[in-house]
């Protein structure tokens, strides 16, 4: 499993905010910005910074999505 940002992005384009002038008011890095956008782990910390800055739960920016390669050892037999 892994999570995906793309409710994060929908949200954005709803509120007519760009990436960069929500990472600047929010006070998110450019390095935060480049996670976010390739899909990388980010904190909690700052998953709940976005939350706050967007008055939002996890739930409306966040989504766990199953993972694109299967592992043999996880499946059942």
């Amino acid at each position: 499993m892994k999570l995906s940002y793309k409710k994060l992005w929908v949200k954005l384009v709803e509120e007519d905010m760009k990436k960069t002038e929500f990472a600047k008011n929010a006070g998110i890095s450019s390095a935060s910005l480049a996670k976010l956008g390739k899909g990388a782990n980010i904190t909690t910390d700052l998953l709940l910074k976005i939350c706050e800055y967007l008055k939002c739960d996890i739930g409306d920016i966040v989504e766990v999505v199953p993972d694109d390669t299967t592992d043999e050892s996880k499946e059942p037999k």
